[in-house]
């Protein structure tokens, strides 16, 4: 999922050199949402580890 934030990053930064300026904030806008849910999901990860590991 981090893959397709990076991915989006760059298509808007692309974008953004080219003066699509719409296309630039809607990419922009996906590579947040993607990397915050990818940072939600990181964290309840290492969380979850490190309740599983504590248990043992």
């Amino acid at each position: 999922m981090l893959h397709y934030a990076v991915v989006f990053f760059v298509i808007a930064l692309i974008a953004a050199l080219f003066g699509f300026g719409g296309i630039a904030a809607g990419a922009v806008e996906i590579a947040k949402v993607l990397f915050f849910i990818f940072i939600v999901l990181f964290l309840v990860s290492l969380i979850g580890g490190l309740m599983r590991r504590n248990r043992l």
